[in-house]
Protein backbone atom coordinates (compact mmCIF):
# COMPACT_ATOMS: atom_id res chain seq x y z
CA UNK A 1 0.00 0.00 0.00
CA UNK A 2 1.04 3.59 -0.53
CA UNK A 3 1.87 5.46 2.66
CA UNK A 4 0.82 9.08 2.85
CA UNK A 5 4.46 10.21 2.70
CA UNK A 6 4.58 8.93 -0.88
CA UNK A 7 1.59 10.96 -2.03
CA UNK A 8 3.30 14.32 -2.48
CA UNK A 9 5.93 12.69 -4.67
CA UNK A 10 3.46 10.95 -6.92
CA UNK A 11 0.38 13.16 -6.91
CA UNK A 12 0.84 16.26 -4.78
CA UNK A 13 3.74 18.34 -6.08
CA UNK A 14 1.78 20.83 -8.16
CA UNK A 15 -1.04 21.05 -5.64
CA UNK A 16 1.34 21.55 -2.74
CA UNK A 17 2.74 24.68 -4.38
CA UNK A 18 -0.62 26.29 -3.77
CA UNK A 19 -0.05 27.35 -0.17
CA UNK A 20 -2.94 27.51 2.32
CA UNK A 21 -2.85 31.29 1.97
CA UNK A 22 -3.25 31.16 -1.79
CA UNK A 23 -5.96 28.51 -1.57
CA UNK A 24 -8.03 30.54 0.87
CA UNK A 25 -7.40 34.13 -0.13
CA UNK A 26 -6.41 34.24 -3.80
CA UNK A 27 -8.99 36.13 -5.84
CA UNK A 28 -11.40 36.25 -2.87
CA UNK A 29 -11.99 32.51 -2.69
CA UNK A 30 -12.88 31.94 -6.34
CA UNK A 31 -13.73 28.31 -6.96
CA UNK A 32 -11.06 27.78 -9.63
CA UNK A 33 -9.27 25.32 -7.30
CA UNK A 34 -12.10 22.85 -7.84
CA UNK A 35 -10.80 22.25 -11.35
CA UNK A 36 -7.22 21.78 -10.14
CA UNK A 37 -8.06 18.83 -7.90
CA UNK A 38 -9.86 16.90 -10.63
CA UNK A 39 -6.78 16.95 -12.87
CA UNK A 40 -4.87 14.75 -10.46
CA UNK A 41 -6.13 12.00 -8.20
CA UNK A 42 -9.17 11.40 -5.99
CA UNK A 43 -6.82 11.51 -2.98
CA UNK A 44 -4.64 14.62 -2.99
CA UNK A 45 -2.30 16.32 -0.55
CA UNK A 46 -3.59 19.88 -0.94
CA UNK A 47 -1.19 21.53 1.50
CA UNK A 48 1.59 20.36 3.83
CA UNK A 49 -0.89 19.08 6.41
CA UNK A 50 -4.19 18.04 4.83
CA UNK A 51 -5.47 15.31 2.51
CA UNK A 52 -8.50 15.94 0.31
CA UNK A 53 -10.56 13.11 -1.21
CA UNK A 54 -13.01 13.39 -4.09
CA UNK A 55 -15.15 10.28 -3.85
CA UNK A 56 -18.88 10.51 -3.03
CA UNK A 57 -18.94 6.81 -2.13
CA UNK A 58 -16.30 7.40 0.54
CA UNK A 59 -18.34 10.13 2.24
CA UNK A 60 -20.01 7.81 4.75
CA UNK A 61 -16.74 6.01 5.40
CA UNK A 62 -15.04 9.25 6.38
CA UNK A 63 -17.80 11.06 8.28
CA UNK A 64 -20.00 8.26 9.66
CA UNK A 65 -18.00 5.06 10.10
CA UNK A 66 -15.32 6.28 12.48
CA UNK A 67 -16.28 6.25 16.15
CA UNK A 68 -14.39 9.42 17.03
CA UNK A 69 -13.63 12.34 14.74
CA UNK A 70 -12.04 15.58 15.88
CA UNK A 71 -12.20 18.78 13.90
CA UNK A 72 -9.07 20.37 12.51
CA UNK A 73 -8.13 23.24 14.84
CA UNK A 74 -6.80 25.45 12.07
CA UNK A 75 -10.01 25.04 10.08
CA UNK A 76 -12.24 26.12 12.99
CA UNK A 77 -10.65 29.59 13.09
CA UNK A 78 -13.52 30.76 10.92
CA UNK A 79 -15.60 33.24 12.88
CA UNK A 80 -13.72 33.74 16.11
CA UNK A 81 -16.33 31.56 17.84
CA UNK A 82 -14.06 28.99 19.45
CA UNK A 83 -16.57 28.18 22.19
CA UNK A 84 -19.36 27.14 19.85
CA UNK A 85 -20.40 23.54 19.34
CA UNK A 86 -19.64 24.02 15.64
CA UNK A 87 -16.01 24.96 16.33
CA UNK A 88 -15.41 22.38 19.06
CA UNK A 89 -12.35 20.31 18.18
CA UNK A 90 -12.39 17.25 20.53
CA UNK A 91 -15.01 14.62 19.80
CA UNK A 92 -16.01 14.07 23.44
CA UNK A 93 -16.47 17.77 24.23
CA UNK A 94 -18.51 18.21 21.07
CA UNK A 95 -20.72 15.32 22.12
CA UNK A 96 -21.30 16.95 25.52
CA UNK A 97 -22.22 20.32 24.03
CA UNK A 98 -24.32 18.86 21.25
CA UNK A 99 -26.38 16.77 23.70
CA UNK A 100 -27.88 19.96 25.17
CA UNK A 101 -28.85 21.32 21.74
CA UNK A 102 -30.19 18.14 20.14
CA UNK A 103 -33.61 18.09 21.89
CA UNK A 104 -34.44 21.57 20.57
CA UNK A 105 -33.83 20.55 16.97
CA UNK A 106 -35.42 17.11 16.96
CA UNK A 107 -38.27 16.47 14.54
CA UNK A 108 -40.70 16.41 17.46
CA UNK A 109 -39.54 19.77 18.84
CA UNK A 110 -39.65 21.40 15.43
CA UNK A 111 -43.19 20.08 14.90
CA UNK A 112 -44.20 21.78 18.14
CA UNK A 113 -42.76 25.10 17.02
CA UNK A 114 -44.75 25.11 13.76
CA UNK A 115 -47.08 27.91 14.94
CA UNK A 116 -44.06 30.19 15.30
CA UNK A 117 -42.74 29.36 11.82
CA UNK A 118 -46.17 29.64 10.22
CA UNK A 119 -46.71 33.04 11.82
CA UNK A 120 -43.46 34.32 10.31
CA UNK A 121 -44.35 32.86 6.90
CA UNK A 122 -47.77 34.54 7.05
CA UNK A 123 -46.05 37.81 7.89
CA UNK A 124 -43.79 37.41 4.86
CA UNK A 125 -46.81 36.67 2.67
CA UNK A 126 -48.51 39.82 3.95
CA UNK A 127 -45.45 41.83 2.95
CA UNK A 128 -45.43 40.14 -0.45
CA UNK A 129 -49.10 41.04 -0.99
CA UNK A 130 -48.34 44.68 -0.26
CA UNK A 131 -45.36 44.63 -2.59
CA UNK A 132 -47.43 42.98 -5.33
CA UNK A 133 -49.90 45.88 -5.23
CA UNK A 134 -47.17 48.44 -5.89
CA UNK A 135 -45.29 46.44 -8.51
CA UNK A 136 -41.95 47.19 -6.87
CA UNK A 137 -38.97 44.89 -7.25
CA UNK A 138 -38.14 42.78 -4.20
CA UNK A 139 -34.86 41.15 -3.20
CA UNK A 140 -35.97 37.56 -2.60
CA UNK A 141 -32.64 36.67 -1.02
CA UNK A 142 -33.02 39.45 1.55
CA UNK A 143 -36.68 38.59 2.19
CA UNK A 144 -35.91 34.94 2.93
CA UNK A 145 -32.94 35.95 5.07
CA UNK A 146 -35.29 38.13 7.14
CA UNK A 147 -37.68 35.20 7.51
CA UNK A 148 -35.07 32.72 8.69
CA UNK A 149 -33.41 35.25 11.00
CA UNK A 150 -36.69 36.16 12.68
CA UNK A 151 -37.48 32.47 13.17
CA UNK A 152 -34.13 31.47 14.70
CA UNK A 153 -33.92 34.51 16.98
CA UNK A 154 -37.46 34.02 18.28
CA UNK A 155 -36.84 30.32 18.84
CA UNK A 156 -33.37 30.66 20.36
CA UNK A 157 -33.70 33.87 22.37
CA UNK A 158 -37.45 34.64 22.53
CA UNK A 159 -36.52 37.86 20.76
CA UNK A 160 -38.21 38.83 17.50
CA UNK A 161 -35.78 40.98 15.54
CA UNK A 162 -38.61 42.07 13.22
CA UNK A 163 -36.46 42.03 10.10
CA UNK A 164 -39.61 41.09 8.18
CA UNK A 165 -40.98 44.53 9.09
CA UNK A 166 -38.05 46.41 7.58
CA UNK A 167 -38.73 48.08 4.20
CA UNK A 168 -35.70 46.37 2.63
CA UNK A 169 -36.00 43.21 4.77
CA UNK A 170 -32.89 44.37 6.64
CA UNK A 171 -30.61 43.87 3.65
CA UNK A 172 -27.72 45.03 5.83
CA UNK A 173 -27.98 41.78 7.83
CA UNK A 174 -27.45 39.66 4.72
CA UNK A 175 -24.48 41.81 3.77
CA UNK A 176 -23.17 41.45 7.32
CA UNK A 177 -23.35 37.66 7.27
CA UNK A 178 -21.71 37.30 3.85
CA UNK A 179 -19.04 39.82 4.77
CA UNK A 180 -18.46 38.02 8.06
CA UNK A 181 -18.05 34.68 6.29
CA UNK A 182 -15.42 36.22 4.03
CA UNK A 183 -13.68 37.87 6.97
CA UNK A 184 -13.76 34.62 8.89
CA UNK A 185 -11.65 32.91 6.24
CA UNK A 186 -8.93 35.48 6.90
CA UNK A 187 -9.14 34.51 10.56
CA UNK A 188 -7.88 31.04 9.65
CA UNK A 189 -4.78 32.50 8.06
CA UNK A 190 -4.16 35.15 10.70
CA UNK A 191 -5.63 33.89 14.00
CA UNK A 192 -4.23 36.90 15.86
CA UNK A 193 -6.19 39.31 13.65
CA UNK A 194 -9.67 39.15 15.24
CA UNK A 195 -8.53 39.58 18.86
CA UNK A 196 -6.50 42.60 17.73
CA UNK A 197 -9.34 44.07 15.67
CA UNK A 198 -11.75 43.76 18.61
CA UNK A 199 -9.63 46.27 20.52
CA UNK A 200 -9.94 48.91 17.80
CA UNK A 201 -12.87 51.29 17.16
CA UNK A 202 -15.46 49.67 14.91
CA UNK A 203 -15.30 52.49 12.35
CA UNK A 204 -11.55 52.00 12.03
CA UNK A 205 -11.94 48.24 11.59
CA UNK A 206 -14.60 48.68 8.90
CA UNK A 207 -12.37 51.15 7.06
CA UNK A 208 -9.43 48.72 7.19
CA UNK A 209 -11.43 45.64 6.16
CA UNK A 210 -15.19 45.80 5.68
CA UNK A 211 -15.61 42.03 5.98
CA UNK A 212 -13.94 41.94 9.41
CA UNK A 213 -16.06 44.91 10.46
CA UNK A 214 -19.16 42.93 9.49
CA UNK A 215 -17.97 39.97 11.54
CA UNK A 216 -17.44 42.07 14.66
CA UNK A 217 -20.82 43.78 14.23
CA UNK A 218 -22.42 40.33 14.03
CA UNK A 219 -20.77 39.41 17.32
CA UNK A 220 -22.07 42.60 18.93
CA UNK A 221 -25.64 41.83 17.79
CA UNK A 222 -25.48 38.35 19.31
CA UNK A 223 -23.98 39.58 22.58
CA UNK A 224 -26.85 42.05 22.96
CA UNK A 225 -29.26 39.11 22.79
CA UNK A 226 -27.36 36.63 24.97
CA UNK A 227 -26.19 38.88 27.83
CA UNK A 228 -29.66 39.71 29.24
CA UNK A 229 -30.48 35.98 29.32
CA UNK A 230 -27.26 35.17 31.19
CA UNK A 231 -27.91 38.05 33.60
CA UNK A 232 -31.56 37.03 34.06
CA UNK A 233 -32.77 40.50 33.04
CA UNK A 234 -34.64 39.53 29.87
CA UNK A 235 -38.44 39.53 29.77
CA UNK A 236 -38.88 35.76 30.01
CA UNK A 237 -36.53 35.45 32.97
CA UNK A 238 -38.40 38.16 34.85
CA UNK A 239 -41.67 36.34 34.16
CA UNK A 240 -40.20 32.98 35.18
CA UNK A 241 -41.05 31.45 31.78
CA UNK A 242 -37.84 29.94 30.41
CA UNK A 243 -39.06 26.60 29.13
CA UNK A 244 -39.08 27.05 25.36
CA UNK A 245 -35.92 28.92 24.42
CA UNK A 246 -32.57 27.40 23.64
CA UNK A 247 -30.41 29.86 25.51
CA UNK A 248 -32.44 29.87 28.71
CA UNK A 249 -32.06 26.10 28.73
CA UNK A 250 -28.31 26.34 28.11
CA UNK A 251 -28.04 28.78 31.00
CA UNK A 252 -29.96 26.50 33.35
CA UNK A 253 -28.50 23.20 32.11
CA UNK A 254 -26.25 20.77 33.99
CA UNK A 255 -23.24 21.87 31.97
CA UNK A 256 -20.31 22.92 34.19
CA UNK A 257 -19.99 26.68 34.88
CA UNK A 258 -17.11 27.15 32.43
CA UNK A 259 -19.44 25.89 29.69
CA UNK A 260 -22.00 28.61 30.47
CA UNK A 261 -19.87 31.74 30.38
CA UNK A 262 -21.06 34.76 28.45
CA UNK A 263 -18.32 34.38 25.84
CA UNK A 264 -19.02 30.71 25.14
CA UNK A 265 -22.76 31.24 24.81
CA UNK A 266 -22.14 34.27 22.60
CA UNK A 267 -20.02 32.02 20.40
CA UNK A 268 -22.88 29.52 20.31
CA UNK A 269 -25.35 32.25 19.40
CA UNK A 270 -23.11 33.65 16.70
CA UNK A 271 -22.95 30.35 14.85
CA UNK A 272 -26.62 29.59 15.45
CA UNK A 273 -27.83 32.86 13.95
CA UNK A 274 -25.45 32.66 11.00
CA UNK A 275 -26.00 29.01 10.14
CA UNK A 276 -29.69 29.26 11.00
CA UNK A 277 -30.38 32.07 8.57
CA UNK A 278 -28.11 32.19 5.52
CA UNK A 279 -28.07 28.58 4.32
CA UNK A 280 -31.85 28.08 4.57
CA UNK A 281 -32.48 31.44 2.92
CA UNK A 282 -30.16 30.48 0.07
CA UNK A 283 -32.10 27.28 -0.52
CA UNK A 284 -35.45 29.09 -0.71
CA UNK A 285 -33.96 31.75 -2.97
CA UNK A 286 -32.50 29.28 -5.43
CA UNK A 287 -35.67 27.19 -5.56
CA UNK A 288 -37.70 30.31 -6.37
CA UNK A 289 -35.26 31.18 -9.14
CA UNK A 290 -35.10 27.74 -10.72
CA UNK A 291 -38.81 26.91 -10.69
CA UNK A 292 -39.48 30.29 -12.27
CA UNK A 293 -37.23 29.23 -15.16
CA UNK A 294 -39.04 25.90 -15.56
CA UNK A 295 -42.81 26.57 -15.66
CA UNK A 296 -43.67 22.87 -15.95
CA UNK A 297 -41.99 22.24 -12.61
CA UNK A 298 -43.95 25.03 -10.96
CA UNK A 299 -47.22 23.78 -12.49
CA UNK A 300 -46.64 20.22 -11.24
CA UNK A 301 -45.82 21.44 -7.76
CA UNK A 302 -48.86 23.69 -7.62
CA UNK A 303 -51.13 20.93 -8.86
CA UNK A 304 -49.90 18.69 -6.06
CA UNK A 305 -50.31 21.48 -3.50
CA UNK A 306 -53.74 22.67 -4.64
CA UNK A 307 -55.88 20.10 -2.87
CA UNK A 308 -54.10 20.14 0.46
CA UNK A 309 -53.85 23.95 0.54
CA UNK A 310 -57.54 24.32 -0.32
CA UNK A 311 -58.62 21.92 2.42
CA UNK A 312 -56.62 23.73 5.08
CA UNK A 313 -57.24 27.27 3.96
CA UNK A 314 -54.00 28.19 5.69
CA UNK A 315 -50.61 26.49 5.67
CA UNK A 316 -50.71 22.70 6.23
CA UNK A 317 -48.53 20.99 8.82
CA UNK A 318 -45.02 19.91 7.94
CA UNK A 319 -45.84 16.20 8.01
CA UNK A 320 -48.57 16.65 5.40
CA UNK A 321 -46.28 18.64 3.12
CA UNK A 322 -43.44 16.15 3.48
CA UNK A 323 -45.79 13.44 2.22
CA UNK A 324 -46.07 15.22 -1.16
CA UNK A 325 -43.56 13.51 -3.47
CA UNK A 326 -43.11 16.21 -6.09
CA UNK A 327 -42.78 19.05 -3.59
CA UNK A 328 -40.21 16.96 -1.73
CA UNK A 329 -38.31 16.34 -4.97
CA UNK A 330 -38.26 20.09 -5.70
CA UNK A 331 -36.85 20.79 -2.25
CA UNK A 332 -34.18 18.08 -2.55
CA UNK A 333 -33.10 19.48 -5.89
CA UNK A 334 -33.02 22.97 -4.40
CA UNK A 335 -30.85 21.74 -1.55
CA UNK A 336 -28.53 20.04 -4.03
CA UNK A 337 -28.05 23.22 -6.07
CA UNK A 338 -27.60 25.32 -2.93
CA UNK A 339 -24.63 23.14 -1.94
CA UNK A 340 -25.03 23.54 1.84
CA UNK A 341 -21.51 24.71 2.64
CA UNK A 342 -19.02 24.97 -0.19
CA UNK A 343 -15.86 24.71 1.85
CA UNK A 344 -14.06 21.44 2.48
CA UNK A 345 -14.83 19.73 5.80
CA UNK A 346 -11.68 18.26 7.39
CA UNK A 347 -11.84 15.65 10.14
CA UNK A 348 -9.11 13.98 12.18
CA UNK A 349 -9.64 10.31 12.97
CA UNK A 350 -8.17 8.60 16.03
CA UNK A 351 -7.19 5.60 13.91
CA UNK A 352 -5.66 5.09 10.48
CA UNK A 353 -7.92 5.66 7.49
CA UNK A 354 -7.58 3.33 4.52
CA UNK A 355 -8.60 4.71 1.15
CA UNK A 356 -7.99 2.38 -1.80
CA UNK A 357 -4.21 1.80 -1.85
CA UNK A 358 -3.43 4.52 0.66
CA UNK A 359 -3.09 4.35 4.43
CA UNK A 360 -3.62 7.76 5.99
CA UNK A 361 -2.14 7.84 9.51
CA UNK A 362 -4.27 8.70 12.53
CA UNK A 363 -4.08 12.40 13.33
CA UNK A 364 -4.01 13.54 9.70
CA UNK A 365 -6.67 16.09 8.65
CA UNK A 366 -8.72 14.46 5.87
CA UNK A 367 -11.47 16.34 4.05
CA UNK A 368 -14.14 16.06 1.43
CA UNK A 369 -16.18 18.88 -0.09
CA UNK A 370 -19.99 18.55 -0.33
CA UNK A 371 -19.94 20.30 -3.70
CA UNK A 372 -18.22 17.35 -5.36
CA UNK A 373 -20.90 14.89 -4.25
CA UNK A 374 -23.80 17.20 -5.06
CA UNK A 375 -22.46 18.08 -8.51
CA UNK A 376 -20.98 14.70 -9.49
CA UNK A 377 -22.07 13.93 -13.09
CA UNK A 378 -21.86 10.18 -12.49
CA UNK A 379 -24.48 10.46 -9.74
CA UNK A 380 -26.47 13.46 -10.93
CA UNK A 381 -26.34 13.53 -14.76
CA UNK A 382 -26.33 17.08 -16.14
CA UNK A 383 -25.66 18.31 -12.59
CA UNK A 384 -26.08 22.03 -13.30
CA UNK A 385 -29.66 21.44 -14.41
CA UNK A 386 -32.55 21.87 -11.97
CA UNK A 387 -34.50 18.66 -12.49
CA UNK A 388 -36.63 17.40 -9.54
CA UNK A 389 -37.72 14.34 -11.53
CA UNK A 390 -34.32 12.74 -10.94
CA UNK A 391 -35.31 12.06 -7.31
CA UNK A 392 -38.62 10.43 -8.26
CA UNK A 393 -36.97 8.30 -10.93
CA UNK A 394 -34.35 7.13 -8.43
CA UNK A 395 -37.08 5.99 -6.02
CA UNK A 396 -38.82 4.05 -8.80
CA UNK A 397 -35.53 2.30 -9.60
CA UNK A 398 -34.73 1.75 -5.90
CA UNK A 399 -31.57 3.80 -6.28
CA UNK A 400 -30.18 5.31 -3.07
CA UNK A 401 -29.85 8.86 -4.36
CA UNK A 402 -30.59 10.33 -0.92
CA UNK A 403 -27.24 8.95 0.20
CA UNK A 404 -25.51 11.62 -1.86
CA UNK A 405 -27.61 14.56 -0.63
CA UNK A 406 -24.96 15.83 1.76
CA UNK A 407 -26.10 19.46 2.01
CA UNK A 408 -26.38 19.15 5.81
CA UNK A 409 -23.26 17.04 6.25
CA UNK A 410 -23.22 13.58 7.81
CA UNK A 411 -22.28 11.82 11.00
CA UNK A 412 -22.13 13.20 14.53
CA UNK A 413 -21.19 16.66 13.23
CA UNK A 414 -24.17 16.87 10.87
CA UNK A 415 -25.98 20.23 10.95
CA UNK A 416 -27.98 20.32 14.18
CA UNK A 417 -30.66 22.52 12.59
CA UNK A 418 -31.55 20.11 9.78
CA UNK A 419 -35.18 19.59 10.88
CA UNK A 420 -35.78 23.30 11.45
CA UNK A 421 -34.36 24.15 8.03
CA UNK A 422 -36.58 21.58 6.32
CA UNK A 423 -39.62 22.94 8.15
CA UNK A 424 -38.92 26.51 7.08
CA UNK A 425 -38.39 25.53 3.45
CA UNK A 426 -41.51 23.32 3.24
CA UNK A 427 -43.83 25.82 4.93
CA UNK A 428 -42.55 28.91 3.13
CA UNK A 429 -42.33 27.36 -0.33
CA UNK A 430 -45.80 25.82 -0.12
CA UNK A 431 -47.41 29.09 0.96
CA UNK A 432 -45.62 31.35 -1.51
CA UNK A 433 -45.90 29.07 -4.56
CA UNK A 434 -49.62 28.61 -3.92
CA UNK A 435 -50.41 32.27 -3.34
CA UNK A 436 -48.10 34.20 -5.68
CA UNK A 437 -46.77 34.41 -9.21
CA UNK A 438 -43.37 35.98 -9.72
CA UNK A 439 -41.10 37.07 -12.55
CA UNK A 440 -37.36 37.42 -12.13
CA UNK A 441 -36.06 40.96 -12.63
CA UNK A 442 -32.61 41.34 -14.19
CA UNK A 443 -31.54 38.12 -12.50
CA UNK A 444 -29.59 35.32 -14.16
CA UNK A 445 -27.51 32.28 -13.33
CA UNK A 446 -24.61 34.50 -12.32
CA UNK A 447 -26.78 35.62 -9.39
CA UNK A 448 -27.34 32.10 -8.03
CA UNK A 449 -24.51 29.75 -9.03
CA UNK A 450 -21.38 29.41 -6.92
CA UNK A 451 -18.62 31.82 -7.95
CA UNK A 452 -16.95 32.16 -4.55
CA UNK A 453 -16.45 29.93 -1.53
CA UNK A 454 -17.09 32.12 1.53
CA UNK A 455 -17.90 28.96 3.52
CA UNK A 456 -21.28 29.16 1.77
CA UNK A 457 -21.79 29.61 -1.96
CA UNK A 458 -21.62 33.23 -3.04
CA UNK A 459 -22.62 34.38 -6.51
CA UNK A 460 -20.74 36.88 -8.64
CA UNK A 461 -19.58 39.82 -6.53
CA UNK A 462 -21.14 42.08 -9.15
CA UNK A 463 -24.56 40.55 -8.46
CA UNK A 464 -27.31 42.88 -7.29
CA UNK A 465 -29.16 40.01 -5.67
CA UNK A 466 -32.00 37.72 -6.70
CA UNK A 467 -34.75 40.17 -7.63
CA UNK A 468 -38.33 39.64 -8.72
CA UNK A 469 -41.72 41.25 -9.17
CA UNK A 470 -44.72 39.61 -7.51
CA UNK A 471 -48.39 39.15 -8.35
CA UNK A 472 -51.09 37.73 -6.10
CA UNK A 473 -52.68 34.63 -7.63
CA UNK A 474 -56.42 34.21 -7.97
CA UNK A 475 -57.01 30.91 -6.20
Amino acid sequence: MWQIEDMHRRYGVSIRRRSPFRQEAWKRHEVTWLVVDEQYWPCVRINPYEIHIIDPDFYDELYVSHKKLDKYRWWTNLAGADGSTFATVPHDLHRQRRAVLNPFFSAQSVAQVQPLIKAKVEKLCARFRSIAKTGEVVRLDAAFMALTMDVICDYAFAHDRKYLDEPDFMLLWKQTIIGAFEGGALGRLFPWMLPLMKKLPRAMVSAMDASVGHLLNWQDIVKAQVKPIIDGTDDLSRKGDTSRTIFHTLRDSDLPPHEKTLQRLCDEGEIMTGAGSETTAQTLTRIMFYICQVPDTLDKMRHELARIMTIHGGIPDIAELQALPYLSAVIKEGLRLSYGVTTRLPRIAHEDITYKDFVIPAGTPVSQTPYFSLMHPGIFPDPQRFRPERWLEAEEKCQRLNKYLVSFGKGTRQCVGLNLAYAEVYLALAAIAHRFDWTMFETGLEDVVCFHDFFVAVASLESKGVRATLRTRKI
